[in-house]
């Protein structure tokens, strides 16, 4: 028995047509990878990478050096180098400017490779995350539905 509801109740000559499916999405290929694959993070790290090593080794690098030379030659440690003033303590006194030095290498190194490439990506997702909200909102638009908030 048909339901009074049913506008195919009266005629039963006429089927229903059935309901159509949902327009395949249109999808268009990126102008690049998306941003978890891209090949300047991996350049980014690399940089990064870099950057740490050798403000590190340059720091850590000499104080090792004057360790060992105090470890395993105290005699060209205890010699003077001019009026009385001995090489270790000449060695010592310059762990200050080195690890200045690494201190303005990571610096330098930041600021010429590391930060030009950050601010790159960033504003490449800044754009992604923008387009990707406009096809949303199109998509949205498109099919009539109103977005829900989770």
């Amino acid at each position: 028995m048909s339901s009074p509801y049913d506008p195919y109740a009266g005629y039963p000559w006429q089927t229903p047509d059935p309901p159509q499916p949902p327009p395949p999405p249109q999808h268009r290929t990126p102008d690049h990878p998306p941003l978890g694959h891209h090949r300047d993070l991996r350049v980014l790290r690399t940089a990064y990478r870099w950057q740490r090593r050798v403000a590190t080794l340059t720091a850590l690098g000499y104080f090792t050096l004057f360790l060992i030379l105090s470890a395993f030659a105290p005699g060209f440690m205890s010699g003077t180098v001019t009026d009385g003033l001995p090489a270790g303590l000449l060695l010592a006194l310059l762990q200050l400017p080195v690890t200045w030095l690494a201190i303005w290498l990571y610096e330098h190194t930041a600021r010429r490779y590391v930060d030009p490439l950050a601010d790159r990506i960033r504003k490449e997702a800044a754009v992604d995350a923008k387009r990707e909200s406009g096809k949303r909102e199109a998509d949205r638009r498109g099919t009539g539905q109103r977005e829900t908030w989770r």
